[in-house]
């Protein structure tokens, strides 16, 4: 079977080499540029796998290109709202935030030493901010937080509006995995506790039967 490796859309290289030794070919996402309004949305550098790895690209080893970028459908924001209203799903994104490097690197930026490694947030006091227990219980959806971008908002807001805009991505990043699993015959494979969690979770309440696999970094 071929696997896909989510959320993100590159991964390290030892993750890679470890999908590869179990399946035949690992798929991954292009950069997801969401779209949230005319005038916001998430942005990055269009780099994919196959730019840093040309050889496993040509063989068939690594399959890219799907586009997940533009505005959310309004199936996928009905999706998207289903996520932000599970308690549940809400405590493990919190706790990930808390707790797993590797996750609040999705959210917040972090400073690398000169091995490319995570070493602390860019800004702590953000980091610090989106930890706070109370955040985990405001209520999100995606028409809120459309509305929040309307108005000017105080630095207190915006660190609610940036943690809001934190969890429709991760959930838009999550559902168009399990979109593309479900579509392709996938294995979904991530080598992120938090996110592996999340979409555990959303499988099991939406009854969603798919082959979620946590790859254990070890040394790296």
């Amino acid at each position: 079977m071929d696997a896909l490796y989510y959320p993100f859309h590159l991964c390290h290289e030892q993750t890679l080499h470890e999908i590869l030794k179990d399946y035949s070919s690992a798929h991954f996402l292009d950069f997801m540029a969401l779209q949230f309004t005319p005038f916001i949305g998430a942005t990055g550098f269009p780099d994919r796998m196959g730019d840093y790895y040309p050889e496993l690209l040509a063989s068939g080893k690594i399959i890219q290109g799907y586009d997940v970028s533009g505005p959310l459908s309004p199936s996928m924001v009905v999706a998207v709202n289903q996520d932000l209203a599970d308690p549940l799903w809400r405590s493990i994104f919190h706790e990930a935030l808390k707790e797993d490097r590797r996750f609040q690197r999705g959210l917040v930026a972090f400073s690398q030493d000169n091995q490319g490694r995570s070493t602390v947030p860019i800004d702590s006091i953000v980091l610090i901010a989106f930890q706070k227990p109370e955040r985990e219980f405001v209520s999100y959806s995606v028409k809120t937080l459309q509305a929040m971008t309307r108005r000017r908002l105080p630095e207190d807001e915006n660190l609610a509006f940036e943690y809001g805009f934190g969890l429709i991505k991760t959930s838009a990043a999550l559902r168009y995995s399990i979109q593309l699993c479900r579509q392709l015959g996938l294995v979904a494979v991530t080598d992120s506790p938090g996110h592996h969690q999340l979409l555990t979770r959303m499988c099991l309440r939406d009854s969603v039967d798919l082959s979620n696999i946590c790859v254990k970094r070890e040394g790296y």
